[in-house]
């Protein structure tokens, strides 16, 4: 489990989080939504430290992420995925080679072992018989694809997934979402997925958090979300609802 508290951030005197709380729950995928600028990219950064927030904490599992030793923290990264907007994979370095680097960097597994398990993990996401390619040699939802793989190789307790879907194609995106709520349910993993995406939040929002102008206006499931009648959520549903439809052609 997951818990934010009282989260504030803000930069150049510009309020972007505003005494933001929430759960995030295990074996759960919750979703992160709200339109450019609110804020949720920047709560994922204070989430995993990247950015340290004037107020407010982050617990995992109880252990508070901000006080604790240099140890302690790194005991508590080595138990988080990490799936990037725009994939972050090495452009050098083979697929395997990709989703073997956590592997190489944090832990001492030996190469047999280090093998076996990056196989493990192509297999779960579909892409068998591709760990020799370059990235640049497949195509953007594989590069997720890979992308989830590396997240889960050091079999995480917590995965954080920023915008899976962008740059894909409805059909692709469709298949990124089922893959992720598959692997979060089988494994029982904390995940917190930051989108506007609202196929997502329909189909794989087992709870949802909306902020707007940096404060959390709103929290539910997907089956809540259609029927609420919060001005600013209404208007940002119906508004990615529409841009939904367009982009599939309907």
């Amino acid at each position: 489990m997951i818990e934010i508290k009282n989260i504030s951030k803000s930069f150049n005197d510009r309020m972007v989080l505003d005494n933001v709380s929430g759960v995030f729950k295990k074996g759960e995928t919750s979703l992160v939504i709200g339109a450019s600028g609110t804020g949720k990219s920047v709560l994922l950064k204070c989430m995993l430290d990247l950015v340290r927030p004037e107020a407010g904490t982050t617990l995992y599992d109880g252990r508070d992420f901000y006080i604790g030793d240099e140890e302690d923290k790194k005991d508590i990264r080595r138990e988080m995925g990490v799936l990037f907007q725009g994939g972050a994979l090495f452009d050098s370095k083979t697929v395997h080679q990709n989703i073997q680097f956590p592997l190489d960097m944090l832990t001492e597994m030996g190469d047999g072992e280090k093998k076996d398990r990056v196989e493990f993990c192509l297999q779960r996401v579909g892409l068998e018989g591709t760990g020799n390619r370059m990235p640049s040699e497949i195509s953007g939802g594989m590069k997720k694809r890979v992308g989830i793989a590396r997240a889960i190789v050091m079999n995480p307790k917590y995965l954080f997934c920023d915008e899976p879907n962008s740059g894909l194609d409805p059909l692709t995106s469709i298949k990124i979402d089922e893959l992720i709520k598959e692997i979060t349910d089988e494994f029982e993993i904390t995940t917190v997925v930051i989108t506007h995406d609202m196929n997502s939040v329909l189909s794989i929002g087992d709870k949802i958090m909306f902020l707007h102008k940096g404060k959390k206006l709103w929290e539910g499931n997907s089956q809540a979300i259609m029927g609420d009648t919060v001005p600013e959520l209404e208007e940002f549903v119906f508004c990615n609802k529409a841009l939904s439809l367009m982009r599939a052609g309907k």
